[in-house]
C-alpha cells in the first residue's frame, strides 16, 4: 500500500492516508461489527477488547509521546502538541474500563495472546521512534484517524461496564489531514508518512484478528 504514495505529489497524500485507514484500518474489520459484541453474551467480549486494547496503547509513553521527540516539521509538532493531551486522556479512560470490566476473561493461549500484544507494543514503539523523517508523524496520524472506529467499540463496553463516556478530543478529520499535506513536502517524506501508516494498521488488524479468535476459543469451549 505504501508503494501508491511513490507516484503522487505531497497534496495527494491525505487522500491517500485516509483511503488506507477506510481500507486497512479497524473499521473494516469484521469484529467490530460481529454480533459477539452486541447483546448479553458480549460483556466478555467486551472486556476482552478493554483488556488488550490497554495493553496495547494504554501505557506511557505510547505512539504519539514517541512521535513527539521524533517529528521536526512545525505542523507536525503542533499535531502532536494537539494530540498528546487527548490521548493522554484516552490512556486514563482505558483505565477506568479496565477496572470497570473486573478480570480478563478466561481463554485458552492467554499466555500467547499477551506476548503477541507485548510485541506489537514494542513494534509501535520503534515504528513512532524511527528516524525516517515521515516515519514517527504517519503512525501518530494513523492511530488518530483509526482510534474513532475503535473508540465507539470502547464507548460500548463503558455503557455495559456503567462508565460514563467521555468527550473525545482528538484532532478531528479535516484537521488532521491538512496537517499531512503540509508535511508531505518530497515524495521520500510522504513515503515514510504512508509506510508509518501502513504499520500501524498492521498491529491494529492484527489485534482484532487475536480478539476474534480468542472469542470464538471461549464460544467453542
Amino acid at each position: 500500500m505504501a508503494s501508491q504514495a511513490i507516484d503522487r505529489q505531497p497534496s495527494g497524500v491525505a487522500e491517500l492516508m485516509s483511503s488506507m485507514v477506510a481500507t486497512d484500518g479497524s473499521a473494516g474489520h469484521p469484529y467490530l461489527t460481529s454480533p459477539a459484541l452486541e447483546g448479553d453474551p458480549a460483556i466478555r467480549n467486551l472486556a476482552d477488547v478493554a483488556h488488550f486494547i490497554c495493553l496495547l496503547h494504554g501505557r506511557y509513553p505510547g505512539v504519539i509521546d514517541h512521535a513527539a521527540a521524533r517529528v521536526v516539521h512545525p505542523a507536525a509538532r503542533s499535531f502532536i502538541y494537539r494530540a498528546a493531551p487527548g490521548f493522554a486522556a484516552e490512556r486514563s479512560y482505558l483505565t477506568r474500563l479496565v477496572v470497570a470490566a473486573g478480570p480478563l476473561p478466561s481463554t485458552l493461549g492467554q499466555a500467547q495472546s499477551e506476548a503477541a500484544v507485548g510485541n506489537q507494543s514494542h513494534a509501535l514503539a520503534t515504528l513512532a521512534q524511527s528516524e525516517r523523517n515521515g516515519t514517527a508523524i504517519g503512525a501518530a496520524v494513523a492511530l488518530v484517524l483509526d482510534w474513532r472506529p475503535i473508540r465507539r467499540v470502547l464507548d460500548a463496553a463503558a455503557q455495559r461496564f456503567g462508565i460514563q463516556v467521555p468527550p473525545l478530543d482528538l484532532p478531528g478529520l479535516t484537521e488532521t489531514l491538512t496537517v499531512v499535506g503540509e508535511v508531505a513536502e518530497t515524495p521520500g517524506i510522504e513515503r515514510a508518512m504512508a509506510f508509518g501508516a501502513q504499520q500501524l494498521l498492521v498491529q491494529h488488524r492484527g489485534l482484532w484478528d487475536l480478539l476474534e479468535s480468542r472469542e470464538s476459543a471461549r464460544r467453542n469451549v
